[in-house]
């Protein structure tokens, strides 16, 4: 999705004081009110207006936004921190539901913005209409590590009435191992599904940093080399420089799990060292062993 620059919508500074926000929004929400505006893509321009007041009025909400705009501009591809709702979305309470026609950008970072969609979010909230929902378990659902960096929809089925129905959920990239997701908008409930990840068989995570092991044999440790390693947003080339040590750690910065900032990934060294099968490899190592002044044990006491 691409990010929203509110202070753009209602044509303020990032500094504009709360009165001046609030003048703003009066003077565009008349421009384009669609009962009254002759402008084109009025009732579309009349919501971003909207949703960036209900924004820029909260101080808790502008912060937490601003936090982010650091970094963005209008446009750009945006993608959630993972660990956003954990910061933001249990403190913040209300969580918009009973507000309609909001954007994708905005559901994703303060709640299901639409009364009858099945929007995630962190569980706890109020629901629409000012009553508290109630919360039922919706246990797990799995998702591959790939599929938690890049973000993925699934498919549950939830029980309504005494009738089963199935909802798509929006699992969001960057989502952590054991995250709590709150689907909204089911009647006067709200299910709650747990994130579980699935191991992956040479990515580790750590928090937003990954990290990887990188087999080399003793010659690309000792001399350098450049290596193809793989990462969750694609192959990048990686410099090992000469004298690299088994458990050398190198870090690729960003190319961990999306966020504010992106994660890490790191590429932690391993020796493999190759069997002296012929003649011609024993030979090998012995001359090693001749022309090496080296003792690996020389440290010991």
């Amino acid at each position: 999705m691409q990010f929203k620059d509110y202070y753009e919508a209602l044509g303020v500074s990032r500094g504009a004081a709360a009165e001046e926000v609030k003048r703003a929004y009066r003077k565009q929400a008349r421009k384009y009110h669609p009962d009254v505006s002759k402008e084109k893509n009025a009732e579309e321009k009349f919501k971003n207006v909207q949703e960036a007041y209900e924004v820029l009025k909260d101080p808790d909400k502008r912060a937490a936004y601003d936090q982010l705009g650091r970094n963005y501009r209008s446009g750009q591809q945006f993608r959630p921190p993972p660990d956003w709702e954990q910061r933001f979305g249990q403190s913040g309470g209300h969580r918009f539901s009973d507000l309609n026609g909001f954007s994708d950008f905005f559901s994703s970072l303060f709640g299901a913005a639409g009364g009858g969609a099945a929007g995630a979010g962190t569980a706890g909230g109020g629901g629409a209409g000012g009553f508290a929902q109630r919360e039922a378990d919706g246990g797990q659902v799995e998702v591959s590590v790939e599929e938690a960096y890049a973000g993925t929809r699934r498919r549950v089925t939830i029980n309504e009435n005494g009738r089963a129905r199935l909802v798509d959920v929006q699992i969001p990239a960057g989502v952590a191992d054991g995250q709590a997701l709150r689907v909204g908008g089911v009647g006067r409930s709200a299910l709650i599904l747990r994130v579980k990840l699935r191991p992956h068989p040479i990515f580790v995570l750590q928090g937003k940093d990954v990290q990887v092991e990188l087999p080399l044999a003793p010659w690309e440790a000792a001399l350098g080399a450049k290596i193809a390693v793989p990462t969750l947003g694609g192959t990048v080339e990686l410099t090992i420089p000469a004298g690299a040590q088994a458990g050398q750690k190198l870090r690729l910065r960003g190319r961990g799990f999306p966020g504010v900032p992106n994660g890490d990934q790191f590429v932690v060294v391993k020796l493999v060292t190759p069997a002296a099968e012929t003649p011609q490899a024993k030979e090998a190592y012995e001359r090693m062993r001749r022309e090496f002044n080296f003792n690996p044990r020389a440290a010991w006491p």
